[in-house]
């Protein structure tokens, strides 16, 4: 599926309410905490890749245990909820890329893939159907290998619309990264999960 695909997808999926999927959360479902404790990467600049030095990436093991005639739909609803919109469902480009206007949620519903976190000689990581990753502006993420089959559906925070950079970014991308505005909510675990005190701007950092 390309871009103009994903986001004719994400257009038609705005237009109507989606039929609440049934449960499929795991450890008490969307905005109650969900008992989960991400594995948590600082990446940090790697060749023509910025990254994101602040903000980190998050990886949920087993976060969902999907299922049913469209198990996509127990994502979308959990992104939902959570305040991240979802706006496609497809797999993960086979090059190294990068978001420079969106913070972007990966919800792997069906399949395993190897990803390649950062950039080139970056983190590579092995992701399983249930699994979510939270990637803050500026990763680097490339699909290295997958399985036949293998799904993902990709959500964003409200009024943030994903571009593709596949070079360094110029000093106006870097400024409008750093000014992006942070979610209120963690895509997986809510308005308490990790994400709202991982994420945080410089200014409210401990010193």
């Amino acid at each position: 599926m390309d871009s103009f695909d994903r986001r004719r997808f994400g257009a038609l999926l705005a237009g109507f309410k989606l039929a609440s999927a049934p449960s499929g959360f795991a450890d008490g479902g969307p905005d109650r905490g969900g008992g989960l404790d991400p594995e948590v990467l600082q990446l940090s600049c790697n060749g023509w890749v910025p990254n994101h030095e602040r903000l980190p990436v998050l990886l949920y093991r087993s976060a969902i245990a999907a299922g049913g005639e469209d198990p996509c739909l127990l994502f979308e609803e959990l992104f939902r909820r959570n305040g991240w919109p979802p706006q496609w469902r497809n797999g993960v480009y086979d090059y190294h890329h990068y978001h420079s206007t969106a913070h972007e949620v990966l919800g792997f519903v069906r399949g395993k893939v190897r990803l390649m976190l950062g950039g080139e000689r970056g983190h590579e990581t092995t992701v399983h159907a249930g699994d979510v990753a939270v990637l803050p502006a500026g990763t680097g993420h490339c699909k290295l290998e997958a399985d036949p089959g293998f799904l993902v559906v990709g959500a964003y925070p409200p009024d943030q619309l994903w571009d593709i950079c596949r070079s360094a970014p110029s000093p106006e991308a870097l400024r409008r990264m750093d000014a992006l505005p942070f979610p209120s909510s963690d895509p997986v675990s809510g308005s308490s999960g990790p994400l709202t005190r991982l994420w945080l701007p410089p200014r409210s950092r401990p010193r």
